[in-house]
């Protein structure tokens, strides 16, 4: 249920653990010989990253990051206790999730098949001879979860947050973003070197002679780099306002003429209602490609989106190509995980709910979900504190923020209603069709919402996913029970350490709502401005702060962090960190102090699990691609960054004011 703005006025929520059973942080991660005041990324983790490299089939590592391995496991071992048995209840969640993860896991049968699985939708392709058959095998690619060239997505109406409408979404590129296909530097020149050779490699696998696939690569990426040139950048793709495009249907005919929207509406069997076009532009650079793109080119463009799509659930020589190039070549990483890994991520992420249920029977149990449902009560209640001890927001704008904060849904750990997936077809000897056909499952799931009112109801992941998110659409923050584990969350540890990590992950989330972006959507979740033009030019001016000091790290020479993209996950960790704090402080008032640790103040221990949580060994191929494209900094700087902003940092360390984890007054940013 949304938090009600009564809630605020309360008394700090706590849960009673018993004393014997707390523990705080690992002192032996620290690193000793290091000085926090200088680089407390180095200090708070630094002899855990020397003691523990990153794993050859990992880009980036961390007791966060071992965490979500560990999940892993634990949905395995699920898997394989179910798989074991073979009379479940047809279209049980069992026979479901258990027949997926056998058929994945049967490598031998699907290496002896080989592209077979897929050639009857290559043949498809490749028997296009009009461009309506172009259109037909579009939508075909459509239903099957393959958004080529374009996308549509369900979500709610940017203006009335209660109703779902369909989005039509930019898509069809098989590098991470438009800038590899455009910029000049010498790194992305040497991965469209590299593209082209792996797109070649693709096609050969899939029968094609050398000279064709080549040439085949070429006509794929001049394909692609026309869309990308059509395309938003990163930037740009982060406000919300320049993907607010409501359309009239009947104006889809006049922006895309080429396309045959009316046959792909009934074939979807979505009703011809107003939509938004995410990128108007591209779906115009779409319709161009109708009109003007030989068909042939159409069918090399379409067979290579099918390969780049289904190489993961092909034999082996699909799965070691698409590895080379998109796990080796950009990520670092050199060895694929095991395929017991990969088949308990593809069970996941297709069939998550279905496995969900025994996930959290195992894995989460209620008195973890009321400490974390109390914790969260208790950031927002230090966020609305928070709000009300502005001195550069009006009483206006508190008055709204303060509505916005009252509103929040809070999800913890997994969904009051599963999803009981009727329809899929799984069996044990075809991981392909059973790919296709939960995928064509989660499209149909997806598309029955368009038209609806919103259920709330829904999560956006699944419960064993180590991970966390705020929706500005329905104005909610969600924490599955995949990350309230150890080390971000355990129900034996001090309130200082859970404060510390899943804390600041929680206030994080909750900051999202009050980002460049989150910002810009109000209480119920529609896009509107509830600011006074004089406060949100003072809000402006703050993420300006963070914009420039971001802008100053650096990865390598001449490579830096981008000050716009990482703007709104800066915000959320700067603001994330210091509601944490004053939750933290504000829980413990008329209790007996928390346990010193070797040492270490209650206080610091905050800190220090912040920094453990967060203190990620980043392989320097994955830096690269995350400094393109990747909204969240690295995480040197997620703990730095932040933390040189806090003057609670400076004082539990006693840090001076000329320490470089301390910055100085005329650079400090503060923006809630």
């Amino acid at each position: 249920m949304p938090i009600r703005s009564k809630v605020l006025a309360i008394c700090i929520a706590s849960i009673a653990v018993p004393a014997y059973a707390q523990h705080g942080i690992d002192a032996n991660d620290i690193r000793r010989e290091g000085v926090p005041c200088n680089d407390f990324f180095d200090y708070a983790n630094g002899a855990w990253r020397a003691a523990h490299a990153i794993p050859n089939y990992m880009d980036r590592w961390s007791r966060r990051w071992e965490s979500g391995e560990i999940n892993k496991e634990h949905v395995r071992d699920i898997l394989a206790d179910v798989s074991q048995k073979t009379d479940w209840s047809k279209g049980s969640a069992e026979q479901l999730s258990g027949d997926f993860y056998a058929a994945c896991m049967d490598e031998g049968r699907v290496n002896a098949l080989d592209i077979k699985p897929a050639q009857p939708l290559l043949d498809e392709i490749g028997a296009l001879k009009t461009r309506a058959d172009v259109q037909r095998a579009i939508a075909h690619l459509h239903d099957i979860g393959i958004a080529v060239p374009f996308g549509l997505f369900a979500a709610q109406d940017l203006h009335d947050p209660t109703q779902v409408i369909a989005h039509l979404s930019a898509g069809g590129l098989g590098l991470p973003d438009r800038d590899y296909y455009l910029k000049p530097e010498k790194r992305f020149v040497e991965t469209r070197a590299k593209y082209h050779e792996h797109v070649a490699k693709m096609f050969e696998l899939a029968g094609v002679k050398p000279a064709v696939a080549k040439a085949d690569a070429q006509t794929v990426f001049a394909f692609e780099k026309r869309l990308a040139q059509a395309s938003l950048d990163n930037v740009a793709l982060r406000d919300p306002k320049q993907q607010d495009h409501k359309t009239r249907y009947v104006d889809l005919a006049k922006l895309a003429p080429s396309f045959s929207w009316d046959a792909y509406f009934d074939a979807a069997k979505l009703a011809h209602a107003d939509l938004n076009v995410t990128q108007p532009k591209f779906l115009q650079q779409v319709d161009k490609e109708l009109r003007t793109t030989p068909v042939a080119q159409w069918r090399i463009y379409l067979g290579w989106q099918v390969l780049n799509a289904g190489a993961d659930s092909l034999s082996a020589p699909f799965v070691e190509e698409n590895f080379a190039f998109n796990g080796k070549f950009l990520t670092g990483a050199t060895e694929m995980k095991p395929r017991w890994k990969r088949c308990a991520e593809a069970t996941d992420n297709q069939l998550g709910e279905a496995l969900g249920k025994k996930y959290v029977e195992k894995y989460f149990p209620p008195e973890a979900k009321a400490r974390t449902q109390a914790m969260v009560k208790n950031i927002l209640l230090a966020m609305g504190d928070a709000i009300r001890a502005l001195d550069w927001m009006s009483e206006e704008t508190k008055k709204k923020a303060q509505e916005k904060l009252a509103a929040f849904n809070v999800k913890v750990g997994y969904p009051d209603k599963w999803k009981d997936y009727a329809g899929v077809t799984v069996v044990r000897d075809a991981y392909w069709n059973d790919v296709m056909s939960a995928s064509r499952w989660n499209v149909d799931d997806g598309r029955a919402q368009i038209g609806k009112p919103v259920d709330r109801t829904r999560w956006g992941m699944t419960p064993p996913t180590s991970n966390a998110y705020y929706n500005p659409f329905l104005n909610e923050i969600v924490f599955p029970a995949g990350i309230l584990q150890p080390p971000a969350f355990d129900v034996n540890a001090i309130d200082a350490v859970n404060y510390g990590a899943i804390g600041v992950v929680i206030g994080h989330e909750i900051t999202h709502g009050f980002d460049d972006e989150g910002a810009q959507f109000d209480a119920k979740g529609a896009l509107t401005n509830w600011w006074t033009q004089q406060d949100k030019d003072k809000f402006g001016a703050r993420a300006q702060c963070v914009v420039k000091q971001f802008d100053g790290y650096f990865i390598e020479p001449g490579i830096h962090h981008n000050g716009k993209l990482v703007l709104g996950e800066s915000i959320a960790d700067l603001g994330g960190a210091k509601i944490a704090w004053l939750a933290y402080k504000k829980s413990r008032e008329g209790k007996a102090s928390e346990p010193t640790l070797d040492g270490f103040t209650p206080e610091q221990q905050f800190f220090i699990a912040w920094g453990q949580w967060r203190g990620d060994d980043i392989r320097h191929e994955t830096q690269r691609t995350m400094v393109q494209g990747d909204p969240h900094p690295i995480a040197k700087y997620r703990v730095n960054g932040p933390l040189s902003n806090l003057p609670a940092f400076r004082e539990t360390f006693q840090c001076k004011a000329d320490a470089p984890m301390v910055r100085p007054a005329a650079d400090h940013c503060e923006v809630w």
